[in-house]
């Protein structure tokens, strides 16, 4: 093979720029799964599951470093040699083999594995028959004798062996060179099609696969449910001025003087937002960043001015794909992203307004069907704001006083105005669209998109432009929804307001009851309208972040809004 080849976007890749030395545990992901070979290793994404954690479980007593290979060997003697690193540059691989058996002149390597020993023809899986048979090629390369290895399936506690016989060594070579042409590849393996693999993996929620599949297929399959799980953790707030957050013991602890304000578990906290004058030590950052916790700082009245996070995502072709397509214009993401948003602002309207004119109704219908169609941005941008002005024209009938019909009078609204907000309503518009907009950037930054260049709202210093792009669908259904619901419930009242200079600012308890509403909200699960499973507002996030990713890589054919039913 040529050292170079021409990738997608037509430039010459050189296969000296991958590293020399592929880790061998890669080679059995590459056999497991093409896809989720890249995700790990080309774009270093990975998360746990049960089953990797029990993976882990079941090494514990082969990792740490035990035995001299070199002095039993030199002694002639039997023993034990528990995880050994070995590589070599003439192979091009670097591994560690989780224990050896050392008797006579002969070494036979040893992979323990979490599952039961499968009930085909060779007693194991092909990627584990690869793995054994890299390690033994290692050893041989490092001057010992090694035949065959052994796989303990702990599940069944059996031993498997495997021989490296000149047919196994053969097909691993060409395995090599396979993974080394994807590794290098600026374009993604495709996902498995109705693969029992997936389910079970713990890479399922990122790679998409069923997801992908439905929107590539212009017969799109049967929906498998596969169950991503919803995380449990959830962001935490810091709003007590003069408060140091610090870590201790896998826990964040917040404290002022000496007293204790709380103390959560690291792995309950999806991000750390500080409002005001709150300090975080450099060891509570750099155990967030560490476990890709992003710290966002606001002001005293929640104005948000920062993100902190550890090392950006090495993603490095989705943001270069991104980078292109925001240069060129595409008309088919920032035109789905408005259709999505009136859609959504429709049914807000239909499901909660009182006497809505059916002409009203109507008229966000044509809008929607005209932003499908529209191929001029500043078309777009005119149908997107006759929507909205309908819409906001609107807002007034979706408020109430409890238990009432009528509109609540200290909560009146004509019409959207901001920086700074001018009554009750706009100021709590105005606080909800900014804990969404730190959802979204917290949410882009962690699949790996660059979250100030957009691809509708056009790139400017010191803009979010990505994030703005995609909190667009969510307005209505988060952020609109959860005022309406503080004001109709009386969670937040008159009281929470300060007015000054003509502007109106939430009070703190106001800023509690917003956040708290805020949460409640993102929390709520709702049935997928195209998947058809259960996921929260907030996993919905990272669902849209992925399939955004997806189109602009080429995985599938268009960017689908979300939008409620």
């Amino acid at each position: 093979m040529d050292s170079g080849f021409l990738n997608r976007y037509g430039t010459t890749m050189d296969l000296d720029e991958m590293p020399k030395l592929v880790p061998i545990r890669m080679v059995n992901e590459f056999v497991f799964c093409k896809r989720l070979f890249y995700l790990e290793w080309s774009e270093s994404l990975f998360v746990d599951n049960e089953y990797t954690l029990h993976g882990d479980f079941v090494h514990r007593r082969v990792n740490q470093e035990k035995g001299d290979i070199d002095k039993i060997s030199e002694t002639s003697s039997a023993g034990n040699v528990t995880s050994l690193m070995l590589s070599s540059e003439t192979l091009g691989l670097i591994g560690k083999v989780d224990k050896v058996r050392v008797m006579d002149d002969e070494v036979v390597p040893i992979e323990f594995k979490r599952g039961s020993t499968p009930k085909n023809e060779l007693r194991s899986w092909p990627g584990d028959r690869v793995q054994i048979c890299l390690l033994g090629l290692l050893l041989i390369d490092a001057k010992y004798k090694c035949d065959k290895g052994e796989i303990w399936y702990d599940g069944s506690k059996q031993n498997v062996t495997i021989y490296l016989t000149p047919e196994l060594i053969e097909s691993t070579k060409d395995i090599i060179r396979d993974l080394r042409e994807v590794a290098m590849s600026s374009k993604i393996p495709d996902p498995l099609l109705d693969s029992p693999k997936c389910p079970k993996c713990s890479m399922v929620g990122i790679c998409l696969p069923d997801e992908i599949n439905f929107f590539k297929e212009s017969d799109p399959p049967k929906q498998r449910r596969i169950m991503v799980r919803d995380n449990d953790d959830a962001p935490l707030y810091v709003m007590e001025q003069g408060a140091v957050v610090g870590v201790n013991s896998h826990r964040i602890d917040v404290t002022k003087g000496r007293e204790s304000i709380a103390s959560v578990r690291l792995m309950d906290i999806s991000q750390l937002c500080i409002f005001g004058n709150v300090q975080v030590t450099t060891q509570a950052q750099r155990e967030l960043f560490s476990r890709s916790v992003p710290v966002l700082y606001f002001s005293y009245g929640g104005w948000l001015y920062g993100i902190a996070t550890g090392l950006p995502s090495k993603n490095v072709m989705l943001r270069i794909r991104q980078i292109g397509t925001s240069l060129k214009g595409d008309m088919n993401v920032a035109s789905a992203i408005v259709f999505g948003k009136i859609k959504n602002c429709r049914t807000l309207l239909r499901r909660n307004g009182r006497n809505i004119p059916e002409e009203v109704l109507e008229s966000l219908d044509r809008l929607a069907s005209r932003s499908q169609e529209e191929t001029d941005m500043t078309k777009l941008l005119g149908i997107e704001g006759a929507a909205a002005k309908l819409y906001f024209e609107n807002f007034p009938r979706l408020i109430r006083a409890p238990g009432a019909s009528i509109n609540r009078p200290e909560f009146s609204f004509e019409g959207r105005n901001r920086r700074p907000p001018k009554d009750p309503v706009n100021c709590l518009l105005s606080y909800a669209y900014t804990l969404l907009l730190k959802e979204m950037l917290a949410t882009l930054v962690g699949v790996g998109f660059d979250p100030y260049i957009g691809l509708y709202h056009k790139p400017r210093f010191g803009r979010p432009s990505l994030a703005l792009d995609l909190i667009e669908e969510f307005r209505p259904i988060i952020a609109d929804s959860t005022v309406i619901t503080v004001i109709n419930n009386g969670e937040v009242k008159p009281k929470d307001f300060v007015v000054r200079s003509g502007s109106v600012l939430l009070s703190e308890n106001g800023r509690k009851a917003m956040i708290t509403a805020h949460e409640r909200r993102m929390m709520t699960k709702i049935k997928h309208p195209e998947f058809g499973y259960d996921a929260t507002y907030r996993r919905v996030f990272e669902i849209q972040a992925r399939l955004l990713g997806a189109y602009l890589l080429g995985d599938v054919p268009r960017y689908i809004p979300f939008r409620t039913r």
